[in-house]
C-alpha cells in the first residue's frame, strides 16, 4: 500500500508498526514516525482506521471472554511469524 509519494518512513514499515501503535506498545521515536506518516498518507491512514475499527469491534464482542493460555501463545507466535515475513517482503 502506498500513496505513490515518497515519505521519510516507507508505507510498509509504518504498516508493520500499526498494531504496536494501536496497542501503545511502540517507542516514542516510532510513534512520532507513525503519526507523521499517517498525517500525510491517506491510504495508510485508511488502513490504520480500519484496524482501529476492527480492534474496537473485537473488544466489544469479546471483552468478557478470555482465550485459553495455550491459544494466546499460539496466536502471538503466529503474529510474530507474520510480522517477520512481512518485514522481509
Amino acid at each position: 500500500m502506498s500513496c505513490g509519494h515518497p515519505h521519510a518512513t516507507p508505507c510498509p514499515e509504518v504498516l508493520s508498526w500499526v498494531f504496536d501503535y494501536l496497542d501503545s506498545e511502540i517507542d516514542d521515536v516510532r510513534r512520532a514516525d507513525v503519526v507523521a506518516h499517517l498525517g500525510e498518507c491517506p491510504p495508510c491512514e485508511e488502513q490504520y482506521a480500519l484496524e482501529q475499527t476492527i480492534k474496537a469491534l473485537v473488544h466489544r464482542s469479546c471483552c468478557h471472554d478470555s482465550a485459553p493460555a495455550e491459544l494466546r501463545v499460539r496466536v502471538i507466535a503466529r503474529i510474530q511469524e507474520i510480522r517477520i515475513t512481512y518485514r522481509r517482503g
